[in-house]
Formats: C-alpha cells, sequence, structure tokens
C-alpha cells in the first residue's frame, strides 16, 4: 500500500493538535472556575470584583481580605493538590503498568494517617474546642504534618528498598504497597482503641482532607515541591511512554528502566506525601483522574501528564467548592465529596472498559 509523504505529517498534526487543544481548553476551563469558586461563599462577590482583585485593580478593602486572605488560598492548595495528586497517580500507573496504581493503593496515605494518629496520641496534639471553625482542632500543627510527612516517605523508601532486594518490578511494588497498607491501617487502629475521646475525634478530624488549612508559607512550599516533581516528570515523559511499551522495548530504545521507575516512584511518592501531610487524605484524585483522562487524549505522556494536572486542579477545585456550599454554614470535607464522586466515575469507567 503506498502513502503520500504529506498525508501521514498532516495526519500526525490533526492527531497532536486534538491533544493540545484538551490541554488548552482545560486550561481555560480552570482559570474559569477560579474565578466562580472565589466568588461564592457565605459572602457573594461578582465575578467582576474577584478578576479585578486578581489583576491587582483596587476594590473595597471587604473583597481584598476575603479574596486574599481567605478564599485564593484555599483555591490555590485545592488546584496545587488536585493537579499533584493527579500527575503522581498518572505517574505511578505508567512506571508500575498497573491500572491501580496510586497513592492510595501503595500504603502511602495509610502511612500518613498512622504518623498523625502517633502525634496526636504521643504529643497530645488533639484538643477540643468550641468555634466555628469546628470542635476538634490540632494544637500542634507542624509536629502532626511533619509526622505524618516522615512515615509518608518512609513507607515509599521502604516500597524502594524492597524493589531493590526483589528487583523494580510493577508486581514487587504493588503487593509491597498493599502489605504496607494493612500493616499502618491495623497501626492506626490500635492507636485508636486506646486513645480517649479528645485524642480519638482529633485523628479523625486530621484525616479529613481539607484545602483551607494551608497558610501562604505552606502553599508555596507545597506548590515548589510540586513545581520540581512535574517538571522532572514531563522531561522524562518519552521515557513513560517507552516504558508503557514494555521493559524490554523501553530497554532497546536506551532507557534505564528500573533508574526511571524507581525515581519516579520515589518522586511521586515525595509529591503526595507533601500534599497529605499538609492537607490531610484527599481520595480518588490520584487514581481516577488518570483514567479519565486517558479515555479522552490517550497515553501520550506529553499530553496525558499536563492534561492530568489540569483536569486533577479543576476536579477538586470544583469538589471543594460545591463542599463549602453544600452544607452551608456547614463546610463538608473535601474528601468526602471526592469519594462520592471518584466512586461511581470509577465504576463507570470500569464498565465502559469492560464492554469495550
Amino acid at each position: 500500500m503506498h502513502f503520500d509523504h504529506g498525508q501521514v505529517p498532516a495526519e500526525y498534526k490533526q492527531y497532536i493538535g486534538r491533544k493540545a487543544l484538551f490541554v488548552l481548553v482545560m486550561a481555560c476551563g480552570l482559570a474559569a472556575v477560579l474565578v466562580v469558586a472565589i466568588s461564592l461563599g457565605a459572602a457573594n462577590i461578582s465575578v467582576s470584583s474577584v478578576t479585578k482583585s486578581l489583576l491587582g485593580m483596587v476594590t473595597s478593602k471587604q473583597v481584598e481580605i476575603i479574596v486574599w486572605n481567605i478564599r485564593l488560598p484555599q483555591a490555590l492548595a485545592a488546584m496545587i493538590a488536585g493537579g499533584g495528586l493527579a500527575v503522581a497517580g498518572a505517574v505511578m500507573q505508567s512506571i508500575l503498568r498497573n491500572p491501580l496504581g496510586s497513592p492510595f493503593t501503595l500504603g502511602i496515605s495509610h502511612a500518613a494517617a498512622f504518623g498523625a494518629a502517633l502525634s496526636v496520641m504521643v504529643l497530645g496534639g488533639g484538643i477540643m474546642t468550641s468555634s466555628n471553625v469546628g470542635a476538634v482542632s490540632i494544637i500542634n500543627p507542624y509536629v502532626t504534618t511533619a509526622s505524618a510527612f516522615v512515615f509518608s516517605i518512609s513507607a515509599s523508601l521502604l516500597i524502594i528498598g524492597v524493589t531493590r532486594t526483589r528487583g523494580a518490578t510493577p508486581e514487587v511494588m504493588v503487593l509491597t504497597g498493599v502489605a504496607l497498607g494493612a500493616f499502618f491501617t491495623a497501626g492506626t487502629m490500635f492507636l485508636q482503641f486506646f486513645a480517649d475521646d479528645m485524642q480519638l475525634a482529633a485523628m479523625v478530624f486530621w484525616t479529613f482532607g481539607d484545602t483551607a488549612r494551608a497558610t501562604w508559607t505552606e502553599l508555596a512550599f507545597i506548590a515548589t515541591v510540586t513545581l520540581f516533581c512535574v517538571v522532572y516528570f514531563f522531561s522524562n515523559s518519552w521515557n513513560y511512554n517507552a516504558i508503557d511499551a514494555g521493559d524490554e522495548t523501553a530497554k532497546g530504545l536506551g532507557v534505564r528502566v528500573g533508574h526511571v521507575r524507581l525515581t519516579g516512584m520515589l518522586l511521586a511518592s515525595m509529591l503526595t506525601a507533601v500534599v497529605i501531610a499538609f492537607l490531610g487524605i484527599i481520595g480518588f484524585v490520584g487514581l481516577v483522574v488518570p483514567h479519565m483522562v486517558r479515555r479522552v487524549i490517550g497515553s501520550d505522556h506529553r499530553f496525558l501528564l499536563p492534561a492530568c494536572m489540569l483536569v486533577g486542579a479543576v476536579l477538586l477545585l470544583f469538589s471543594d467548592t460545591v463542599a463549602r456550599l453544600v452544607l452551608a454554614p456547614h463546610v463538608l470535607p473535601v474528601s468526602v465529596l471526592t469519594a462520592f464522586l471518584g466512586a461511581p466515575a470509577f465504576f463507570w469507567l470500569i464498565i465502559r472498559g469492560g464492554r469495550r
């Protein structure tokens, strides 16, 4: 069969153009959702006032305080966390070559929950308060955050250590993660059994993902770590494409499969650990978003990774906004809403995949 030499490049341009268009549309959608999310709340602000405030134009003092001190940090935390978790999930699924690869199926979130519970139990980090925010708060948020981070990173290093011994195969990584998840869940339940009412409430409160926890300083740290990891992932998108074709094929193309797999796993775990440590456990984003995006634009990581980052940011920002408004004046934890939205979406993806 003969092909015209100009035909293939034209088709390839169209193929690339569709993917680039999707990324561009999601970027514009994210900007629109951000402005709308900031405008909604107990005190409704017009979209034009929010836009002027974000562009540095002078508006009323009250609008400036609400936008810059309250809603913008929370919105940015949701965007960064959603984008970071989605990209981490996409990378884990690729390097593990397992559709169930995510920070939560590998036990990293369970390790963070155990670290937070241990901090509350040993250091007395939880206390009952009576405020508009809630009935429970954490006395030592930085100690609790550090403890959650240390344990989640330890779980990641343990997975990598086992793979160093047994070989960096996807099966070994996933099975090690499942075992660690079960172990840390048992440890958390053990601590909860001996906790008093105040400590138990503080442990449960920490596990609720809450984007409002992050201050500007913490947000800058999360954003820096996310940016570093995302740049590395983007720079290795060709390597992930090669690994998708199989380890032998990737090695034949000159990819250091073991190195790429271990480094990607470590950075994806570190990114997840930072988000979870500061904001609490936010489920399903890292698992569902990569599957959703693959259905639309395929598995080319040059476009999959930026698209996952944007879709994850939109999804979590939308969920966080709905969680703020659905039971107003009470605020529903965003992790509850992502689980409610994520589980049916995942079932739908499974059924659609089965039919195909």
